[in-house]
């Protein structure tokens, strides 16, 4: 008889508690949408709540549409770490941890969030459930109270019917773990849904919930958003709860992981921040800064978009270069100004960020992972590096800017190991200095948003994250390094003919010049088999301007659909 490690044991036990909990369901679960389910599903967040509070619209009802095609997105992307149906639709039965708290009968106190299915990502707290986080070792260790936020949800009438997947420690490009397999995407089984958060982001573009409530620490939720055409937008540090929500490097305060929501649809993104602010999501957390919701309109208003084409890291891809170019075409023809910006320089910025990240030597991270499980190709690599002494890395940084001239990888060569506590104060003063060189940026300009691709590419393929390393993500993460609000909304699709690179490209002086992450990251576009797949774009504000990029991202919309070229989602 062969031995079998215990995390090979967890991982089946996990996976078997996940298809008890399936096959519990009524076959009805297990059938396409009828034309009520349908209905049921094309409802916007808003008229779900009010037809739920009169009673004219039951749990069961919601639960049966959405139960559905969560079902649906299991089988073909792999997308929950956890079913709670059975519990949301008898939550006086024990144990019911999850269970709405609203029943069928007209509430006297209508609830702001009264039958809404909001699924939760497997790194967020839910009393009488695992947390894993991706990680074997966190299996049969069911948390024994629930995150602020989700108690936050329960108070307001709100469903929590699934969690999502993850990769292991939430740091990565794809979401896979031998704990729940591998997730993928939507609107193509060879890709990636994206990380952290993919899980979710599969989700939501299947129709399997109203909101993904997720984390944010280098565009967790925002590269789902981008790879599979739905809406996020991470917010500053103490606007949402996060009390109860595991960060993947715990204790990292100066490069801050955020909870934050995803939405299938933009108009519920904006309603739900709304009505969650109106909870006063400072008194079930107490991190969060008490600070009501700012209505904002811009509809009348003629505004300045900075745009940062470039990062000095990775180029855009012709597609996602292609979505920004729309963007800005677009707002141009309604008459907003739309200037072309040259930041403070993000390669720096980045570096100073991920020195802060992995300051512990990646301890936090690697801790938890039992010595068989598999990770993320791009946390391996990060590993490999942190493991390797550092008179080897400064060599080898030496080395790289002599045969290659690439001065973004010499660097993180030799800047991203263990730090003493006199080094990460350092750190700290660099990354203020750096937030200030933005501010006084843009203040100079007087932008009302920055708009950016939210990364260099489409959806990647199963596979490739280690050639498109963890630094590619530079476009995302600047934002968690400065604590701005950044939003990502779905433009258009990946087009064989419009998005191909020029013939010849590998062998072209734009290649030749390109830096070793850059070409790493070329390494894995085509245009052609990537026909097809959602591209997004980025809009930023500054600081707790959250209201604000709402209507930033309603305007970009609005602009597009001006313009006819409004993104329709594929139906799943």
């Amino acid at each position: 008889m062969f031995f079998q490690s215990q995390h090979r044991l967890d991982c089946a036990a996990k996976q078997e508690e996940r298809q008890r909990s399936l096959d519990s369901l009524p076959s009805s679960f297990f059938e396409p949408c009828t034309e009520s389910d349908n209905k049921v599903l094309e409802l916007p967040l808003s008229e779900l709540v009010q037809r739920h509070n009169a009673g004219s619209l039951s749990t069961a009802s919601i639960l049966n549409a959405y139960g559905k095609k969560a079902i649906s997105a299991q089988k073909s992307t792999n997308c929950l770490a956890g079913v709670m149906i059975q519990e949301a639709l008898n939550p006086k039965l024990p144990p019911s941890p999850s269970g709405s708290d609203c029943t069928d009968i007209p509430d006297q106190r209508p609830k702001p969030l009264s039958g809404v299915p909001i699924s939760i990502k497997d790194c967020i707290d839910i009393e009488g459930y695992d947390t894993t986080v991706g990680y074997s070792s966190k299996v049969n260790h069911p948390v024994s109270s629930s995150a602020a936020i989700v108690r936050l949800l329960h108070d307001a009438g709100a469903i929590t019917h699934v969690k999502t997947t993850v990769p292991p420690g939430l740091l990565g490009l794809e979401t896979s773990s031998d704990l729940f397999g591998r997730t993928s995407n939507p609107y193509n089984q060879n890709y990636s849904s994206g990380a952290s958060t993919g899980g979710g982001g599969a989700l939501l573009a299947c129709r399997g919930s109203v909101i993904e409530v997720g984390t944010d620490l280098g565009g967790s939720i925002r590269l789902p958003a981008h790879f599979c055409g739905i809406y996020a937008m991470r917010s500053s540090i103490g606007r949402f709860p996060c009390q109860g929500t595991l960060s993947p490097i715990p204790g990292l305060e100066s490069v801050a992981t955020i909870s934050a929501p995803m939405s299938r649809r933009l108009e519920d993104l904006e309603e739900f921040w709304k009505r969650v602010v109106e909870m006063r999501p400072w008194e079930y957390d107490h991190t969060c800064v008490p600070l009501p919701w700012r209505p904002v309109n811009l509809r009348e208003t003629k505004l300045k978009f900075g745009v940062v084409w470039e990062d000095g890291i990775v180029s855009p891809s012709p597609a996602c270069r292609r979505a920004l170019e729309w963007v800005c075409d677009a707002l141009e023809k309604q008459g907003h100004e739309v200037v072309d910006f040259s930041p403070p320089s993000i390669p720096e910025g980045l570096n100073v960020g991920l020195q802060l990240c992995f300051g512990d030597g990646g301890a936090g991270f690697f801790n938890p992972v039992r010595k068989d499980e598999k990770l993320d190709p791009v946390m391996v690599a990060i590993k490999s590096l942190l493991g390797m002494p550092l008179w080897i890395k400064k060599f080898l940084a030496m080395i790289t800017r002599k045969t290659t001239g690439d001065e973004v990888w010499a660097s993180m060569l030799e800047t991203v190991h263990l730090k003493s506590p006199a080094e990460e104060r350092v750190l700290v003063v660099s990354r203020d200095e750096y937030r200030e060189k933005w501010n006084q940026a843009w203040e100079d300009e007087r932008f009302d948003f920055v708009l950016t691709v939210p990364y260099a590419l489409p959806a990647i393929p199963t596979g490739t994250a280690e050639k498109a390393t963890l630094v590619s993500a530079s476009y995302m993460m600047i934002f968690n390094i400065l604590d701005y609000v950044a939003g990502v909304l779905p433009v258009s699709f990946v087009d064989r003919q419009s998005d191909a690179l020029p013939k010849d490209f590998m062998k072209s002086s734009e290649y030749k010049n390109m830096g070793l992450i850059s070409k790493g990251a070329y390494s894995v576009y085509d245009a052609d088999k990537m026909h097809g797949l959602p591209l997004g774009v980025q809009v930023v504000g500054k600081r707790f301007e959250e209201e604000k990029v709402l209507q930033g991202m309603k305007v970009v919309e609005d602009a597009l659909e001006a313009c006819g070229r409004k993104f329709v989602p594929r139906e799943f």
